[in-house]
């Protein structure tokens, strides 16, 4: 999370505290009614002045509208919970956290030490799981989040929110243990003046304290990017992407005390999570012509490294050594890939391919790429007809040539 001023921080603070009272909650509870209401924003904030005080009125309506968007993540604990802007986008899902910290705590720690605990999302899922937490933040306004969130889900007595640098507090540590706790969870800021970081060493704390956090603490998770560089992973440590909804939403690096794995995906489906392992660099899939189905892989899949295994899982091939779309004979029951039946094969060309969807009475089209400098929304427009068909229009290469694969259709 970036760093704001010490004196915005601090009246960031001061309202925080003031929402915590009775009169605060009245006031969040108001905003929040006329959010849900749909009224205007501007007759709100005028309504919320004359209701429950100027200095309520502005934090409670900004608290309400992040209430809002977290309820689809968070469910009923959205209606206690305090989110910026920043923390809200930073904060996980329930789920996902409540797994992080069941699996850290498996082998037995009881203390956890949160290094930049932000809204305090991760420090109560670890106190959820049984944990005493020490959360750790340079930030007051996380400080104060935190604090408060664990209060309002009733997890304070397990958790101590304190001021300190990770950077210090890492190389510091001694004997398996950081801050005197067994177990540290580290979620490093990956953006700065609102812009992503993606070079792992201008991180916040930077690569560095990530790589020595995995050396010095045997029980321990670091949230990382998705796009992080296999290379950067060091010996001993898993990997892991987890998925949900077709998204990389989280990738993981467990201590060498947690790794049990070379590389993990995992992804979650109607709740249910879906888990897939490899010791060791199964290599890759072998390629081979177009058949009856395509399948496309989950992103965690792919990003793992493991699409070989469910290629050998579903008896199929790689369309293009460089291309992670899967072919095989019949359709596949399996949750790591979504399927499409195969109707055309032909080389990309704008004309043809038009053509053949007039002859084929599609008018609609939904256009999926890999491997091709096409705008799928540009193709799908001026591949649209008046027909009633439909269809999945897939380019990418085969066999190092531009194709498309005319998919599902219908009508």
């Amino acid at each position: 999370m970036d760093r704001v001023p010490e004196d915005e921080a601090a009246e960031t603070v001061r309202q925080l505290r003031a929402l915590a009272t009775p009169e605060g909650a009245s006031a969040l509870a108001r905003a929040g009614f006329l959010l849900d209401a749909g009224t205007d924003p501007v007759a709100a904030l005028t309504r919320l002045r004359t209701e429950v005080g100027t200095d309520l009125a502005g934090p409670a309506w900004g608290i309400a509208r992040q209430r809002q968007k977290a309820r689809s993540t968070f469910g009923a604990d959205a209606e206690r919970l305090l989110f910026t802007a920043d923390t809200l986008e930073q904060a996980g899902r329930p789920q996902l956290a409540a797994r992080r910290a069941a699996r850290l705590l498996a082998g037995g720690a009881d203390s956890v030490a949160d290094l930049g605990c932000a809204a305090g999302t991760d420090t109560i899922a670890l106190a959820r799981a049984g944990a005493r937490v020490l959360a750790v933040d340079l930030d007051p306004v996380a400080r104060e989040l935190t604090a408060l969130n664990a209060a309002a889900l009733g997890v304070d007595d397990d958790v101590w929110v304190v001021a300190g640098d990770a950077v210090e507090l890492v190389e510091a540590a001694r004997g398996g243990e950081v801050a005197g706790c067994g177990a540290a969870v580290l979620d490093p800021a990956r953006r700065a003046g609102g812009r992503r970081q993606l070079d792992p060493d201008r991180w916040s704390p930077p690569w560095s304290t990530v790589a020595m956090l995995l050396a010095k603490m045997p029980t321990s998770v670091v949230k990382v990017a998705p796009g992080l560089d296999h290379d950067r992973v060091p010996a001993g440590i898993e990997a892991e992407w987890v998925s949900v909804g077709g998204s990389i939403v989280e990738a993981l690096l467990w201590g060498p005390a947690v790794s049990t794995a070379w590389r993990r995906a995992a992804l979650v489906r109607d709740g249910v999570v879906h888990e897939l392992t490899a010791d060791a660099d199964p290599g890759p899939a072998p390629a081979g012509p177009v058949r009856g189905w395509l399948h496309e892989p989950d992103p965690a899949v792919i990003r793992s490294g493991l699409v070989s295994l469910v290629a050998a899982d579903l008896g199929a091939t790689l369309v293009d050594p460089t291309i992670a779309y899967l072919t095989s004979v019949g359709p596949a029951g399996s949750p790591w890939v979504s399927s499409y039946r195969v109707d055309e094969v032909l080389p990309f060309n704008l004309k043809k391919l038009k053509a053949l969807l007039r002859e084929r009475g599609v008018g609609r089209v939904v256009v999926k790429k890999r491997g091709s400098a096409i705008e799928p929304e540009t193709l799908a427009r001026r591949l649209r007809t008046d027909a009633a068909g439909t269809a999945t229009v897939v380019v990418t290469r085969v066999a190092g040539a531009p194709t498309a694969l005319v998919c599902d259709v219908s009508g």
